[in-house]
């Protein structure tokens, strides 16, 4: 990395620590919190709870992996005995691995669950966290799957370049590409042919069409862009190289609305482990994603991403900045 990408990635550490550390104080102090989590404060081991076997599951991204480490370290400080299927796939492969028994949870986003899953419309998808939630909740429901409270945050896919390339292009929405997308290459993770917020939505809600769609692993979004492989590469609205390299890459405005609203991550798991492991279960999980604000996940993602820390040991820093261990 170069000297200026270094002092730029620790301010962005300092100024969301800062965040980060002003989230907590809120947390500690919000006396009026009407929410279904936890009571705040740190987590007490109940012995009651070692007899039971739980295997946190994640998708194949950072975040998706942070938030599973998170999870899974926070009930083992509960008292359960934990194991972890983390970097499972695509969303599809995560709610196979559910469904068969494979894992007993991992976190979803109300959108993609209720676009992928349940066949909802992009603009068919309520834009109030509360609603996509519900209507999430009880398609899940339907499939003899429990849904917990969302985390604050809201994640999205969107389409991204390098600066340099959109000011070449004159682009600044999605259809400034109309014209140009034919000579441009576009990279997506695998799964991006078959979704409305990514392949699907550009060529049949935009018209657009590329010389070329190229598949390719999700931690390899950015580099085919600083590579020159890329002219356009799906990212996602909550990645830190958008807010720690913001003079670097940009994202295009979806100025059709053909994505659906942006989601918030929601624990997914089965009715019979929420009997099973009883209520420090669905209270622990809720309990440690409440200082989960768009910029603490950016933050803490930029620590894996951009500081090349382990997921594991960002998630036990998180716990113990929010005083949930010690």
């Amino acid at each position: 990395m170069l000297n200026s990408d270094s002092r730029l990635r620790a301010l962005f550490a300092l100024l969301a620590a800062v965040v980060l550390a002003l989230g907590i104080a809120a947390c500690g102090d919000d006396d009026d919190d009407d929410g279904d989590g936890g009571d705040g404060g740190s987590i007490e081991s109940n012995a009651d709870n070692s007899s039971v076997e739980l295997t946190i599951g994640s998708k194949n991204f950072t975040e998706q992996i942070v938030l599973g480490e998170i999870y899974a370290k926070a009930l083992e400080a509960a008292g359960y005995t934990v194991q972890t299927d983390l970097n499972l796939g695509s969303e599809q492969v995560a709610l196979d691995a559910l469904e068969a028994g494979e894992i007993s949870g991992y976190p979803e986003y109300t959108s993609t669950a209720l676009t992928s899953f349940f066949g909802l419309a992009p603009d068919a998808v309520p834009t109030d966290t509360a609603e996509a939630a519900d209507e999430a909740r009880t398609q899940f429901e339907d499939r003899g799957l429990v849904m917990f409270e969302p985390a604050p945050f809201e994640s999205a896919n969107a389409v991204g370049l390098l600066k340099e390339r959109a000011d070449q292009l004159g682009v600044e929405t999605i259809s400034d590409l109309e014209g140009q997308s034919e000579q441009l290459t576009l990279f997506g993770s695998p799964e991006c042919r078959q979704r409305v917020d990514c392949l699907v939505g550009l060529e049949d809600g935009y018209g657009l069409q590329f010389k070329q769609f190229r598949p390719v692993d999700i931690e390899q979004r950015y580099p085919v862009l600083d590579d020159g492989q890329a002219d356009l590469s799906i990212l996602f609205t909550t990645d830190p190289q958008l807010f720690a390299q913001s003079d670097q890459y940009v994202i295009l405005e979806d100025d059709q609305n053909v994505f659906p609203a942006a989601g918030n991550p929601a624990f997914v798991t089965d009715e019979a482990t929420v009997d099973q492991a009883g209520a420090d279960y669905q209270e622990t999980i809720e309990l440690v994603q409440e200082g989960l604000t768009a910029e603490a996940i950016q933050e803490l993602s930029a620590r894996v991403d951009i500081d090349r820390n382990q997921a594991s040991q960002v998630a036990t820093e998180y716990l113990q900045e929010e005083g949930y261990i010690e």
